[in-house]
């Protein structure tokens, strides 16, 4: 199996940028997909982002595209969500999740998933 530790998340004014990091350990901790969900108060948890394994193939829910850059470095086994632009609407608890397979828009049973940072934008 696979740890998560997200970190990154804060305080930020709109039209501010954050960059969020999760930290993966374990046996085979470079060969898991990476992904991103947000849930904000009140609202369904959502897709933002994803990352094969190899960095070969990502994914991003449609209205973040432009703003946010998902990577990693598996050297490191460390993922990362680079947002720009922030809103208050982007105010969250961002989840990292992972696993062994291909990236997707949805969550699956299986998934690893980290505790979460949060996220706040507001002047």
């Amino acid at each position: 199996q696979v740890q998560l530790v997200e970190s990154g998340g804060g305080l930020v004014q709109p039209g501010g940028s954050l960059r969020l990091s999760c930290a993966a350990s374990g046996r085979t901790a470079s060969r898991y997909a990476m992904g991103w969900f947000r849930q904000a108060p009140g609202k369904e948890r959502e897709f933002v982002a994803a990352i094969s394994w190899n960095g070969g193939s990502m994914l991003y829910a449609d209205s973040m595209e432009d703003r946010f850059t998902i990577s990693r470095d598996n050297a490191k086994d460390t993922v990362y969500l680079q947002m720009n632009s922030l809103k208050p609407e982007d105010t969250a608890v961002f989840y990292c999740t992972a696993r062994m397979g291909i990236v997707t828009r949805s969550a699956r049973l299986n998934d690893y998933w980290g505790q979460g940072t949060q996220v706040t934008v507001s002047s």
